[in-house]
């Protein structure tokens, strides 16, 4: 079967499982030093006639993977045996119909909307397609997106309640920061207040606010105002989610640039640990924020629990980090980015690769004063 329809190139973690659709290309912005995404790329709208014959190619791979599943005897189910028969090959299936199929059999029932920022969009354009989409998948559960905090500060109150009432149910922003001299410094291209209005916005709409912050991003000049004033804007928005995305700067990024001439100068692993402990000492226990840690990029996938009862619980985390010895510091960290640990207990419940990550920081720093930094710091931006 060789139904397609148009993919962008990212989506949020937790849509791993989700419905893929591109609505817009690229980013309008395109213009954060952080940002590996889009350099290269020019943004465009899709007409929305096109967005929905995608809409309705995916529809038209549903109905074909559940005749399919009829016709192999599963009853219509989306089970191992109809998954193996399209992913391994047979009849040359798209991948555009292997993605639907992989979607029909997580079950999540849940789309996410491509590129960076579809609520550009004309209000009217964006709603059509939203309920054209839910016309063709009635029992979606969530549709959600990506947007800007300056896009969605220039939309009103009442446009927003009918983007929700057309089937947005979630928006994912990237904050990034709270701290205005940094996004400045940075190239956000808006500033704290807007953060607020555009996170206030979005959740007096009716919509799900789920908000990335950037641990790390405020280097070594900026790294206290980063935290506080971070948690200062969140504590006004309140967002249902606020997700860690610790920062990493690969050389395809503009900041790379400002590494290498000194202006600007990263943080090490444990001084954004002590940035993340102080920005979530000032968070606000008037807020209900479920907070997420979930990315290898992360050091600390467990700082994770919803405010203000799990506060405490996540600076424990943090606590039992910062009180290794430096040593199994070290360890804990090529173990993670490494994709072997998850959490600093696993440093005790497997000796023999506890013994072998040991052995092997003790070859790299026998290599020269800087291997095993260089080391862990190129590991970790693999997953950039």
């Amino acid at each position: 079967m060789q139904l397609n329809f148009e993919q962008g190139p990212i989506r949020p973690p937790n849509e791993a499982k989700s419905l893929l659709l591109r609505v817009t290309r690229n980013c309008p912005w395109n213009q954060c030093l952080f940002c590996p995404v889009y350099k290269n790329d020019k943004f465009s709208f899709r007409d929305v006639e096109e967005i929905k014959k995608d809409i309705q190619a995916a529809k038209d791979c549903s109905d074909g993977i559940k005749a399919l599943s009829f016709k192999m005897g599963e009853r219509g189910a989306i089970t191992e045996t109809v998954i193996n028969y399209i992913i391994n090959g047979h009849n040359n299936y798209s991948y555009s119909y292997q993605s639907v199929a992989l979607w029909l059999y997580y079950d999540t029932k849940a789309c996410f909307l491509q590129d960076a920022d579809n609520l550009i969009m004309k209000t009217g354009d964006i709603s059509a397609v939203l309920r054209f989409l839910k016309e063709q998948f009635p029992d979606l559960k969530r549709v959600t997106t990506y947007s800007r905090s300056r896009t969605v500060s220039k939309k009103s109150l009442p446009e927003m309640k009918e983007i929700k009432e057309a089937g947005l149910d979630r928006v994912h922003i990237g904050l990034e920061s709270g701290y205005d001299p940094l996004l400045k410094f940075i190239k956000k291209g808006v500033t704290a207040d807007q953060h607020i209005d555009a996170g206030r916005k979005v959740i007096e709409s009716g919509m799900s606010l789920s908000e990335y912050i950037m641990p790390g991003l405020g280097g070594q000049a900026m790294w206290k105002g980063h935290a506080v004033e971070t948690a200062r804007v969140l504590n006004d928005i309140n967002p249902h989610y606020i997700r860690l995305r610790s920062l990493r700067v690969p050389a395809r990024t503009p900041l790379h640039q400002k590494i290498l001439d000194g202006s600007f100068k990263m943080l090490t692993d444990d001084q954004v640990v002590e940035e993340i402990k102080l920005f979530i000492e000032n968070l606000d226990n008037k807020i209900t924020s479920i907070i997420t840690s979930d990315h290898i990029m992360n050091l600390l996938e467990e700082i994770s629990g919803k405010l203000p009862d799990d506060k405490e619980a996540m600076l424990e985390v943090i606590k039992k980090y910062q009180e290794l010895s430096e040593s199994d510091r070290i360890i804990y960290r090529l173990g993670r980015r490494g994709g072997l640990y998850s959490s600093t207990d696993d440093l005790y419940h497997d000796d023999i690769t506890y013994h072998k990550i040991k052995k092997f920081l003790r070859e790299l720093s026998d290599r020269g004063p800087n291997e095993i930094d260089r080391f862990i710091n190129e590991t970790a931006d693999r997953y950039v």
